[in-house]
């Protein structure tokens, strides 16, 4: 698990802008089937290996490239933004391909995507906060950052913040 602290400031920094989608449509593609509220561990479930992630790669290969790229481009729309005046993408960490196709087709060079899922793999909810806190000595203050993720469910978004540390 990880987190960022977010807190209130007088300074034009933190989160400007934000985009969320959620389509229950997707589930099926994209759940782990026991272990939560609707269905808590048991003995059998854990039997049936029920309490690992399923996905439908291929489904989710899509979904998640289309819908990341659409909420980033969104955002920078929304924002004025473009390649040149973002300093940073920061993807969520789930797949190297889907973070090339987002960021190729958004059209951000290597130098600006942040990836470190080659050295944790998919750490799901946890990626985006641990890819900030691996590069944090690279961020300055000042860096306007465009993160997006896709998750179970369906579930995606971006958001665009300024950096303050």
């Amino acid at each position: 698990a990880a987190a960022v602290l977010v807190e209130p400031t007088e300074e034009p920094v933190g989160v400007i802008d934000a985009v969320f989608h959620v389509d229950g449509s997707g589930l099926e593609h994209l759940l782990m089937k026991a272990g939560g509220s609707v269905k808590p561990v048991t003995h059998e479930a854990i039997d049936a290996g029920e309490h690992f992630l399923f996905q439908d790669g291929k489904n989710v290969y899509k979904n998640a490239v289309t819908d990341m790229l659409t909420a980033s481009l969104d955002i920078m729309q929304r924002n004025n933004l473009s390649v040149d005046n973002v300093d940073y993408l920061i993807p969520h960490q789930a797949n190297l391909r889907i973070i090339e196709a987002v960021s190729s087709r958004a059209g951000f060079p290597s130098e600006k995507v942040l990836v470190n899922i080659e050295h944790y793999g998919n750490t799901s909810a946890a990626s985006i906060p641990l890819c900030l806190d691996e590069y944090k000595n690279k961020l300055k203050k000042g860096d306007k950052l465009l993160l997006t993720a896709f998750g179970a469910g369906f579930t995606w978004g971006a958001m665009y913040l300024i950096w303050d540390l």
